[in-house]
This record gives structure tokens, C-alpha cells and sequence, in this order.
């Protein structure tokens, strides 16, 4: 039913992730191909191509459903519906990645504002600097990068325009960071057509809820404990949960409680649960959170 497309290329691998964690594993018959398969029958073929070209090719009809950058979204301007973002885990690769404009170390401009009339700019992303400039009323000169972009500092231009998550690579080429011109998330968008169908739709929100519940169990763990009726008050205080603990009766007397927490607290948790007359405690895996 659904032509999906996915980013190959630095987001590749945590999307192949997610989407196994999702239960939609993506088969390929080696890791070079850009063609797999998911064995659901709510998508027809998946294709592994740049996310620059995505947005366009699924404005254009030629895929359904694809996951790219927002910044690419907004650099092609391509007219797409965006149906959800996806925070990929915080340690991998394209969460809360910048386009950020950056000068020599040595160069006056603090600010975007005060970049001089005339200005060289390398990017890949020429549409967004223009725009960007524009708006300013800075008329500067907006030149295509294949990469490497920061190397071209200041022998061939005088700043670039760039993606970056830490800033590392940039000062480690003795760079700053003047202005973020926008952040950006990985996003799933559609066809607007596409979107439009109902048949269509329905199986992009399951994908999409699928995708979601996934995300949100990451890094997670359910945590289940019993506890005597006399320490239920106190054990209830010192566990966190995302909402409020369940809590139900045993047959025997006291209680069965459990609660999702994450997985950076459970080395402290445990112990002090147990401390405070927690038995039978158990942590076991999340594969899906859906609210």
C-alpha cells in the first residue's frame, strides 16, 4: 500500500533501529542496497536514498511516506505534510542537529546582523542562507559546497553555513559559531495526496503510532515489585513513574506495584526500594510505549 523511503547516509543505521524496534524490520540483501522490504502488508517497497532528495520525491508522488531532516524539508521548500517528528535517542546521531552560521575565530561578527555586505558564504544549504539573508537585508554572496565546507575557510570564503550537533569539528578547524540558523529533528512526512487517501491515511497512522511507541520506550525499563501493606507509602515515595504507579492487591496480603522508569535510575532505585522493604523486585525490557 505505502512506498516508503528512509535516509541513507549518517541516519541510516538508528532509522533501520527504530524501525526493527517498531516491528517493521527492513530487509535487505546486503547493506549496500537501497531497496529492502518490510513484511507488513501496509507497505508495498521501502528505498534507501540521500535525505536531501526525499523531500522532493515525496512531494512529488513518487514515495508515500519518507523520514528525512527538517532542515531539508525547509531547504527544498518541497510542499509536504510532516505527521510527526522523531527525537531519536539523545546519543545518536540526528537529534537536535543545528544549521549554524560560522566565521574564523579571529573574525569581529558576533552575530549573523553584523556579517559585512558582500560576504562569501559556503553551504550545501543555499536556499536556506539566501533566505535567511535576505531577511536581514545583508546582501551576501551564497556559494554551492560538496563538502568539507569548513576547510574552504578563509582561503576560498569567508564563513559557511553547516549542520552540526556539538560544534566540535568546527572549533577543531578554528571556527565559531555566530548564529543557529535553525534547529532540526528527524521528521516522517507524507504526500499530501497520499494523505488524502483514507486507506492510505490509516495505515500511515499505524506506522506512525508504531514508530512513536517505540521511541518512547527507549531507554526505559518496567519496573515490578511487591511490598507489605504497612511500607506501600513508603516504597511509593521513592518510585518515580511516568504517570502514577499500579498499584494492585495480592491475594496473599500486600501489594503488586509497577511503574516505567528509566534506565539511568534503576542502579540507584533498586537498592533503595529494597531499603525501604520492596521483595520480589523485577526489571524487565520495554519495546513499545503507547499512550
Amino acid at each position: 500500500m505505502l512506498r516508503l523511503v528512509i535516509p541513507k547516509g549518517s541516519l541510516e543505521e538508528q532509522t533501520l533501529r527504530l524501525f526493527e524496534s517498531a516491528d517493521l524490520h527492513v530487509r535487505r540483501g546486503s547493506s549496500r542496497d537501497y531497496h529492502g522490504r518490510i513484511d507488513d502488508e501496509r507497505i508495498d517497497r521501502v528505498s534507501l536514498l540521500r535525505p536531501q532528495e526525499i523531500p522532493t520525491y515525496v512531494a512529488d508522488g513518487l514515495f508515500d511516506l519518507g523520514i528525512t531532516g527538517q532542515d531539508w524539508v525547509a531547504e527544498t521548500g518541497a510542499d509536504v505534510e510532516v505527521l510527526t517528528s522523531l527525537a531519536y535517542a539523545k546519543s545518536g546521531t540526528g537529534h537536535g542537529t543545528r544549521i549554524v552560521l560560522a566565521v574564523p575565530a579571529d573574525h569581529p561578527a558576533t552575530g549573523a546582523k553584523e556579517i559585512p555586505p558582500g560576504t562569501r558564504i559556503s553551504t550545501e544549504f543555499l536556499n536556506l542562507t539566501r533566505r535567511y539573508f535576505q531577511d536581514l537585508g545583508i546582501d551576501v554572496r551564497v556559494v554551492w559546497s560538496y563538502g568539507a565546507t569548513e576547510a574552504k575557510v578563509p582561503e576560498i570564503v569567508d564563513a559557511i553555513v553547516d549542520i552540526t550537533e556539538t560544534g566540535s569539528t568546527l572549533r577543531a578547524h578554528g571556527m565559531k559559531i555566530i548564529e543557529t540558523l535553525m534547529t532540526s529533528e528527524p521528521v516522517l512526512i507524507a504526500n499530501r495526496e497520499a494523505v488524502a487517501d483514507p486507506l492510505k491515511r490509516r495505515a500511515m497512522q499505524d506506522v506512525t503510532t508504531l514508530l512513536l511507541g517505540a521511541l518512547r520506550a527507549e531507554g526505559r525499563v518496567l519496573i515490578k515489585l511487591n511490598v507489605g501493606g504497612e511500607r506501600l507509602a513508603q516504597v511509593l515515595e521513592v518510585l518515580p513513574a511516568m504517570k502514577s504507579p499500579t498499584v494492585s492487591e495480592l491475594s496473599e496480603g500486600g501489594y503488586a506495584v509497577e511503574t516505567v522508569v528509566d534506565k539511568t535510575q534503576v542502579n540507584r532505585l533498586i537498592p533503595l526500594l529494597k531499603a525501604h522493604g520492596a521483595t520480589d523486585i523485577l526489571e524487565l525490557p520495554i519495546s513499545k510505549i503507547v499512550p
